[in-house]
């Protein structure tokens, strides 16, 4: 029901789960945009239902179960597992009927990640591009903001939620998940507006 209040509000609405069922249910409701945290890997029929219906899928990627993730997660090099990894999804999505102009993928800021995890993630995001996929961002008010600056609560890492919008829109990010919207929208039109005045030619 409110799925298809919104919907028909003229919100685009995305939703957000692994399950087939919901997936179905949220699409007939009016949602447009479909986000899978298991990048359609717990539910062997969401693969099917997303191919079916056409519309557009979120693959994040994520390290372990949503119980277990966070514990001691381990890389050798977490810039290159993520991005084998999230190629291995496309290919799989596209194997099943998945148009690759219909697939947006998400690194998985903070599942399964250390810190460190985190920030080597941000700070190479742009390799990200070279999949042929849209690139979505969703680092708002994680917990590793608090871990930089005094173990702020979550209802006070709006500053770093902004720093980390910006650095992923340098870095081309085409969008981003934050919950602080019209702070995060202005952060970006003062960026934008510095950053085409750079590049503006002076004359004379």
């Amino acid at each position: 029901a409110v799925v298809e209040r919104l919907a028909t509000g003229g919100a685009a609405v995305s939703v957000d789960t692994r399950k087939s069922e919901v997936i179905s249910a949220a699409l007939l409701a009016g949602a447009r945009l479909v986000n899978d945290v298991s990048a359609l890997t717990f539910d062997p029929r969401s693969a099917e239902v997303v191919a079916a219906s056409g519309a557009p899928i979120i693959l994040m990627h994520h390290l372990g179960s949503p119980e277990t993730m966070q514990q001691d997660p381990r890389y050798d090099d977490v810039l290159i597992e993520v991005y084998q990894w999230l190629a291995q999804r496309i290919d799989a999505a596209v194997a099943v009927g998945i148009d690759r102009s219909r697939i947006l993928i998400d690194p998985g800021f903070g599942f399964g990640k250390t810190v460190a995890h985190n920030l080597e993630l941000m700070n190479g995001l742009a390799l990200f591009h070279s999949l042929r996929c849209p690139l979505v961002i969703g680092a708002s008010r994680k917990r590793t903001i608090g871990a930089l600056s005094n173990e702020a609560p979550a209802d006070r890492r709006l500053g770093g939620s902004i720093a980390f919008a910006i650095k992923a829109v340098e870095q081309g990010a085409q969008l981003l998940r934050v919950h602080d919207v019209p702070e995060t929208i202005q952060a970006l039109r003062v960026w934008r507006g510095l950053r085409d005045q750079a590049l503006t030619p002076r004359i004379g």
